[in-house]
């Protein structure tokens, strides 16, 4: 099964979004709006330790058709869970009691907590209602850009326009909702790729000054292909795990007395230091990514995309057998391409589930699809599903242009 490279118009998708919000409250929405989700490109478990990423947007996002209301109530529903709708007032819930929420309300925490922290800033209630064309559990960030859709969504609503101007500020804001109201310690990575990416181009992030450029990135130019395997195995990351990551980074950099992995420049001196071993792997790991990033940027500016796929394969390994978030299916996704003659390949996101990139040669990418699919087949797992990833624009409003 192929994944759409985006919706076939839209123009179109915004309208007909439109439309089912008007018949969902009975009244006209003031707009719509869209945040992409996200590959990146290199640059794993590295952006919540200070460190260098490399994410693009993608066609597929979260849309939202919006309205302001006269009270301090978020009403929240979806097309993806229509009998989910949740409404809750703004006032009064902290992100203790959102962060209990379960089942069909869970989702509708990373909007609300935008919304609250927004809140400060003078917007008001508003009934939004949510579409989205992002795989589900696919690891491409849909909470991100449903934080960041959202978010244009009341600046532009409640005349929040210098807020909605400062791009890395507002990124912020959607990080925080994230943390304190889902209850997820993500890095600042998914947010600014939602909301600084620009078509044509990967972004490179420096996670702790929040200092950005953009590198251009035109693989079809250079006969290549980067395909986005949907593993289908579905990708989690409010237990445990993620946070066990991220606690055993931090663990490591007080013990070597840094502030983050990001400052350690020694790397044999460092391990030498750390007795314990999942440490000197989770070390290993971080400082190694940050060298990768700033290589595949050097590479990309040069021109040069076509060697980035040793880099893919270096980066996957790491993530696998010293980071341990490999999963599986993701494995296998990536040994089956290099062995149909794929140019590099690696596991996306926090692990654990989600997805997989694979760089190939734009006319053997049909083949390493089918070799794929295959072996699947073969295990008697469910059907891959792919993407041909595109560099595309950041958030932005659909409707009204």
């Amino acid at each position: 099964m192929d994944l759409r490279p985006g919706p076939v118009n839209a123009a179109e998708s915004a309208v007909a979004l439109a439309a089912a919000f008007t018949e969902a409250y009975r009244r006209a929405p003031e707009g719509v709006w869209h945040a992409p989700g996200r590959i990146n490109v290199i640059g794993e478990h590295t952006d919540y330790n200070d460190g260098l990423v490399l994410p693009f947007a993608l066609p597929l996002g979260v849309s939202v058709a919006a309205a302001r209301r006269d009270d301090a109530v978020l009403e929240v529903r979806s097309l993806q869970a229509a009998d989910a709708a949740v409404t809750v007032s703004l006032d009064g819930t902290g992100p203790d009691q959102v962060r209990r929420w379960a089942g069909r309300e869970r989702w509708a925490a990373y909007p609300f907590g935008v919304a609250s922290l927004l809140r400060a800033h003078g917007a008001g209630g508003a009934s939004l209602l949510i579409d989205s064309d992002l795989p589900q559990g696919a690891g491409l960030s849909s909470s991100a850009a449903l934080e960041c859709a959202t978010a244009l969504a009341l600046c532009d609503l409640y005349g929040l326009d210098d807020l909605a101007a400062d791009r890395p500020a507002l990124a912020r804001l959607a990080q925080r909702a994230e943390n304190d109201y889902a209850g997820m310690p993500c890095g600042i990575m998914d947010q600014s790729a939602a909301l600084l990416c620009t078509a044509g181009h990967a972004l490179m992030l420096d996670c702790r000054s929040g200092l950005s450029s953009q590198v251009p990135l035109d693989l079809p130019g250079k006969g290549l292909a980067l395909l986005v395997v949907n593993t289908r195995a579905r990708h989690e990351l409010t237990g445990g795990e993620y946070a066990a990551r991220r606690a055993d980074c931090e663990r490591a950099a007080a013990l070597l007395g840094v502030e983050a992995l990001r400052d350690v420049k020694d790397l044999g001196g460092a391990l030498a230091r750390l007795d314990d071993p999942v440490l000197r792997r989770r070390t290993q790991h971080v400082v190694t990514e940050n060298h990768r990033v700033e290589a595949a940027a050097g590479l990309m500016r040069a021109g040069a995309e076509a060697e980035l796929g040793g880099m893919l394969t270096a980066s996957h390994l790491s993530l696998r057998d010293l980071y341990e978030v490999s999963w599986p299916e993701a494995d296998l996704a990536v040994e089956t391409a290099l062995k149909a003659g794929a140019r590099g390949g690696r596991m996306i996101g926090g692990g654990f589930g989600g997805s997989v990139i694979v760089l190939a040669a734009a006319d053997r990418a049909p083949r390493v699809r089918e070799a794929i699919t295959t072996a699947y087949t073969d295990r008697n797992l469910p059907t891959p599903e792919f993407l041909n990833a595109v560099p595309s624009a950041a958030a932005h409003r659909r409707l009204p242009r």
